[in-house]
């Protein structure tokens, strides 16, 4: 019999992203390497072939897709130069550095909405304090600045009272992007799958929540949102895909408003948006992304049942994750936990939690609960639960039988 031999996946960044892509890989019988930035990073936990490299050193980079037939990313820093570089001399990246770059710098992303006719808030590009005052002008004090680079988890994003503050701000940095503080009535997101054939694929638009400028929860689909806006944010992102000839999976976060929705920000690769995906979609983020920059057919996004949600595990003074985490595996058994391996420090994503089901409000306050709990924030281990609003002729909730859960209000 002859061998086939299946593509080789390299992957830069050794976070948890790449961590989480390991079993997508495993199951697609895809060989799967990673560039790490250290070498007890998250996803040298779990993948045997591993590099430690700068991944901003043009040799290194080089070297490592020397030996890999398809790159992809787990975060948005690799200098742009390096991967157009790579992409001159033959190597498939993905997404090209013709896409990431609307990812990598916020300017540019913002000027290429207003090109596409998408819904953007007031924006200004800000070098000298004449351009921080015309602005203030312009929207009113409080306004927000971000650095166009290299921000993320509310790193890089300032609320501006005052000239004074941005000036400040503006002397240390040089540049920074200006936007209107948007009024609005929640967060949502959006992710998208895209091959390079052009095939698509758009998971329900979430709703999220925001915990000290870090993602906390995400609520799939977004409770209470019309259709009609449902299916205008969707166009929105396969015109954003399309458009930049995106592959893999991108992420497209969004602030609702009275009048509708503004997008907020962009991510070209898994997302924690996209996280209840692993258990709650047919198909997961991970192994979409896969799928997508080996331009193999994508796979359904469809929903697993009414409601699926993540909460992120927020690290807090609680140092031991294993003995809560052993409590909650116990108690509530369709409960799905995925921890990082990551050292525990107030703030920091080490893990998340998903559940699903057909009661929002239960499903929610078990993902909530079982992620505060192993975190330590929730010392209660048999907390009272919602009762469930979805009832059968019994009495009881209507759960399929793999997502019953007869310990959920013990």
């Amino acid at each position: 019999m002859v061998g086939v031999t299946f593509p080789r996946i390299g992957v830069i960044g050794g976070g948890q992203l790449a961590r989480m892509l390991a079993p997508a890989a495993e199951a697609l019988g895809v060989r799967f390497s990673v560039l790490a930035e250290t070498a007890d990073a998250p996803a040298t936990q779990v993948i045997s072939e591993v590099t430690v490299g700068d991944y901003t050193d043009y040799p290194t980079l080089k070297a490592f897709a020397e030996t890999v037939d398809v790159i992809t990313f787990d975060h948005e820093h690799v200098p742009p130069e390096h991967l157009e570089a790579l992409a001159a001399a033959g190597h498939a990246v993905r997404p090209g550095p013709q896409a990431l770059i609307f990812a990598q710098d916020k300017i540019r992303m913002r000027a290429k909405m207003d090109e596409l006719g998408l819904p953007n808030p007031a924006w200004a590009e800000i070098t000298s304090a004449a351009d921080a005052e015309a602005f203030g002008r312009r929207v009113g004090y409080p306004y927000i600045l971000k650095t166009p680079r290299g921000g993320y988890d509310g790193k890089g994003v300032r609320v501006i009272e005052s000239l004074e503050q941005a000036t400040t701000w503006l002397d240390e940095v040089g540049q920074l992007l200006a936007e209107e503080k948007v009024d609005f009535t929640r967060e949502l997101a959006v992710m998208v799958g895209r091959s390079p054939m052009g095939q698509t694929a758009v998971w329900p638009v979430v709703e999220t929540w925001q915990q000290n400028g870090v993602c906390k929860e995400a609520v799939a689909p977004a409770p209470g949102l019309a259709d009609e806006k449902a299916q205008e944010i969707t166009e929105a992102i396969l015109k954003v895909a399309g458009a930049l000839e995106v592959t893999g999976v991108m992420a497209m976060e969004m602030f609702e408003t009275a009048e509708g929705f503004l997008i907020n920000e962009f991510a070209m690769r898994p997302h924690n948006t996209g996280h209840w995906t692993q258990d709650g979609s047919v198909t997961s983020q991970f192994e979409q992304h896969l799928r997508a920059v080996l331009d193999l057919p994508l796979g359904s996004p469809a929903a697993r049942d009414k409601v699926s949600v993540m909460v992120n595990i927020l690290g807090a003074d609680h140092k031991d994750l294993y003995q809560p985490y052993l409590h909650v595996m116990a108690h509530d058994p369709a409960i799905k936990v995925h921890l990082y391996g990551k050292g525990v420090r107030p703030g920091r994503k080490v893990g998340h939690v998903n559940a699903y089901g057909r009661d929002r409000d239960l499903v929610l306050a078990r993902a909530r609960h079982a992620a505060d709990f192993i975190a330590g924030v929730d010392p209660d281990p048999h907390p009272q639960m919602p009762r469930p609003g979805d009832l059968d002729a019994e009495g009881g909730e209507r759960h399929d039988p793999d997502t019953d859960v007869s310990e959920e209000r013990a």
